[in-house]
């Protein structure tokens, strides 16, 4: 794989602005898609797509107010809430995972930020036991501080996932609770470990492609730009805000797909939620386009996702191999509990709660109380 060395040549801009980034998405497709193949292949091995499985390790019961999310606790969804799993669940999971060709666990708990304690303890434990079995961790727990971010690192977390979900002037659309600085600071905290980040966003919450591009232009602007960029397209969820918002168009996934590609070209862009209703076609264009890391397994976290048997046969169909793990970033050390050099602060941080008012968040809450009190 000589050949990559010559891939700086192409050297990675942070100076994009909301304008480059619209022309670019807006090229004639042929284009657009023949110019992040380019970049692909100079960056990338274009037959090499990272397999990732997702784990709820704790579902529902979120006090957010996201209007994508049914495991919001004030919406009414089909979605059951979980406690924490159990270490040894999670490690059998893992070994699951690893035997269907993962080579990433990405473990998601319905929090809004981690709080010191058992649970979280317990967490640190699952990272450890993961990376023991030569496979790369990734969590996604909501916000956290230095500290935490410190402790998972210890532990041998190989990635955090955080996303932005969309651009800072859309975000207070979606979401109450929080603040767009609260992201970022947690990237910034992650940024002062050697853990790598894990950040995109989701179309199809009823954005504009402006809010896109914004998007785009504020996860390509951080130094570093994120390892990886999962590019969800909206699951909508009845009971959730967005329950009636219209399915995203392929080509919006492979405009989107291509943009982030070109504008990140060391990246891995993940092809996330909505791969369901994509068909082998559409996703092997956004394989084209520059997307090279999926997530697979039946479920991701609550919404439902290709068998990893049908993932399997499209590899096979389109020739691509699993990548397998640490190929980026070498393996994290891990630490054991007794020799952590960081212990809990039991810190109180000051995160953001914007409270201002969105009617559709509102209303679905309401909704969810008038079916309740009909039983």
């Amino acid at each position: 794989m000589a050949h990559h060395k010559i891939a700086s040549m192409s050297i990675t801009k942070h100076n994009w602005t909301k304008e480059e980034v619209i022309e670019i998405y807006n090229k004639p497709i042929m284009d657009l898609l023949y110019e992040a193949a380019s970049i692909h292949r100079e960056h990338h091995d274009p037959n090499v797509v990272q397999v990732s499985t997702l784990l709820s390790i704790k579902t529902g019961g979120c006090p957010e107010d996201c209007g994508y999310c049914p495991q919001a606790a004030r919406y009414h969804t089909s979605v059951e809430g979980n406690d924490l799993m159990s270490v040894s669940q999670v490690k059998a999971q893992a070994l699951r995972a690893k035997s269907s060709g993962s080579s990433r666990v990405c473990m998601g708990a319905a929090w809004r930020n981690v709080k010191d304690g058992p649970e979280f303890d317990q967490v640190l434990e699952m990272v450890r036991t993961i990376n023991k079995l030569e496979m790369e961790v990734c969590c996604t727990l909501g916000m956290i501080t230095e500290n935490q971010a410190h402790r998972l690192a210890e532990a041998g977390l190989y990635a955090y996932n955080h996303n932005l979900d969309t651009s800072e002037e859309y975000y207070k659309e979606v979401i109450s609770t929080r603040g767009f600085g609260d992201r970022l600071q947690t990237i910034e905290n992650v940024r002062k470990t050697n853990v790598t980040v894990c950040s995109g966003g989701i179309i199809g919450m009823g954005e504009s492609i402006e809010d896109r591009a914004g998007m785009l232009v504020a996860l390509s602007t951080l130094n570093p730009q994120p390892e990886s960029v999962p590019i969800n397209a909206l699951v909508a969820v009845e009971g959730t805000p967005m329950e009636e918002e219209k399915p995203v168009e392929i080509w919006e996934m492979i405009r989107m797909v291509a943009t982030t590609r070109i504008i990140m070209p060391e990246t891995q862009v993940r092809l996330s939620a909505g791969r369901m209703n994509m068909s082998r076609e559409g996703q092997a264009m956004c394989f084209f386009a520059g997307a090279n890391s999926i997530f697979a397994g039946d479920k991701l976290l609550t919404t439902p996702n290709p068998d990893v048997n049908e993932d399997m046969k499209m590899f096979e169909t389109l020739g691509l191999k699993p990548q397998k793990p640490f190929i980026k970033v070498s393996q994290p050390t891990t630490v054991e509990a007794e020799n952590s050099q960081f212990a809990p602060l039991d810190e109180k941080p000051k995160w953001s709660r914007p409270g201002h008012v969105i009617e559709k968040n509102l209303e679905a809450s309401g909704k969810g109380k008038q079916s309740f009190n009909a039983f």
